[in-house]
């Protein structure tokens, strides 16, 4: 898998479309972390991210919030939303919380 974090300041940020960078991991067949690297997004426009996002080969999105046509872009370009994750994560224990079936999701923090 290939798991983008959208962060502001290094941590999880609320909103994907308002991030500074992504951080996107990639891990192996045993859900360990074997990779990380920080990227700038383009300036967001609609429909930008995911497109751009799918050339990272990214295959999942950890987020706040997202809104529904965004969400419906990605899952066209066949990535895997997570939205309603809680707390001020790190990147890192954002996707470790996820592979290990911890990671706490609640109510999608974007309304449109």
């Amino acid at each position: 898998m290939k798991i983008a974090v959208p962060t502001v300041e290094g941590k999880l940020c609320t909103h994907f479309g308002h991030c500074q960078q992504f951080c996107i991991i990639d891990t192996n067949d045993e859900n360990k972390i074997v990779s990380k690297q920080m990227l700038t997004p383009p300036p967001h426009e609609p429909g930008v991210l995911p497109r751009w996002l799918a050339e990272q080969n990214v295959t999942h999105i950890l987020a706040g919030g997202m809104g529904v046509r965004a969400q419906e872009l990605f899952a066209q370009n066949k990535i895997a939303v997570v939205t309603g994750v809680q707390g001020e994560h790190t990147p890192e224990d954002a996707v470790t919380a996820y592979l290990s079936g911890a990671l706490q999701t609640g109510a999608n923090a974007c309304s449109h």
